[in-house]
């Protein structure tokens, strides 16, 4: 039996990996006690008697933990921003490639990625790893998200909103671009991850609704080669995605007029959908933000790292 910790099970993802980890029988949960969370030395002890810790803590308070590791046994994974980017750590979305699994089998420490990076390293890394996109391609990609992407404080303020709301006024109801600066802080593992060259130019949008989230890549024919239609991207996806226990390829024939960005909520599966015409062309990529794209991506690294 593991010993787990998660150290800032507070949280929205923190509490969701704690909610997962109690049904199983498998793992020991090591829990502070409430008053001692902020303790250092306290939850030094809980870091370093664990098997595996979760970071689920802002990006400055996580580099502060690891730095209180000192266990050579201890596997962490960190759900922050704070090491995504660092070749030190192991990239935690194990579907891009086997050598991505092989390496979080062996590593000691798991960045587990960002919610829109996921959607969006889905759909490009096989087509950049495989040559079908040039790593100098200028990408663009959108991402209609729930409100829980945004934490405690935006989760709030939404249910307050929502208790007196009057549907004909309230902007609360509208859909919200953001990250209007143009550097969102998934964007630096987006492109290091699927190597390119060039930032995507990425457009993450909020809607009024709690989870689930629907990432696009938008696609033209003169960035494609080898693959000489939207059909035959789709099936090269298919293939690539053959042996995906949480991610599939949805077929032609059940693309829906109007897609549903929660049809993957409460689970940790990844679904993608190929739409094309002859002049253009998308990949959306549907997947809970606090499930594949959070806690339910943590237990999966959790579980690979322990096999």
């Amino acid at each position: 039996m593991k010993k787990v910790f998660v150290d800032g099970q507070e949280g929205t993802t923190g509490l969701q990996i704690r909610e997962k980890l109690l049904t199983r029988k498998d793992v020991e949960l090591l829990e502070i006690e409430p008053e001692l969370r902020k303790d250092t030395k306290r939850r030094a002890e809980l870091l370093n008697a664990a098997d595996i810790a979760f970071l689920c803590l802002p990006d400055d308070a996580a580099k502060e933990s690891v730095a209180l590791v000192q266990n050579p046994n201890t596997i962490v994974i960190d759900t922050s921003t704070a090491h995504r980017t660092n070749d030190a750590w192991t990239y935690g979305l194990p579907e891009l490639s086997q050598s991505h699994e092989e390496a979080i089998k062996k590593s000691k420490r798991i960045a587990n990625p960002g919610c829109h990076a996921t959607g969006f390293l889905l759909a490009v890394y096989p087509l950049v790893a495989k040559g079908i996109i040039k790593t100098d391609e200028n990408l663009s990609c959108y991402s209609v998200t729930g409100y829980s992407g945004g934490g405690k404080k935006m989760i709030a303020e939404y249910r307050e909103n929502f208790k007196s709301i009057k549907f004909e006024s309230e902007s609360v109801l509208a859909s919200k671009p953001y990250a209007l600066g143009l550097s969102h802080k998934h964007l630096p593992e987006m492109q290091k991850i699927a190597k390119l060259k060039n930032p995507p130019l990425f457009n993450p949008i909020l809607g009024p609704y709690y989870q689930g989230m629907a990432v696009t890549v938008s696609l033209f024919p003169y960035m494609l080669n080898v693959i000489n239609s939207f059909d035959e991207l789709r099936n090269f996806l298919t293939d690539y995605y053959k042996n995906g226990e949480y991610v599939s390829v949805v077929p032609a024939s059940e693309n829906p007029s109007i897609l549903d960005p929660t049809i993957c909520n409460n689970t940790n599966n990844a679904k993608i959908f190929v739409f094309g015409r002859e002049e253009h062309g998308q990949i959306t990529v549907v997947l809970d933000n606090l499930g594949k794209g959070a806690s339910g991506a943590a237990i999966q690294n959790m579980e690979i790292s322990i096999k």
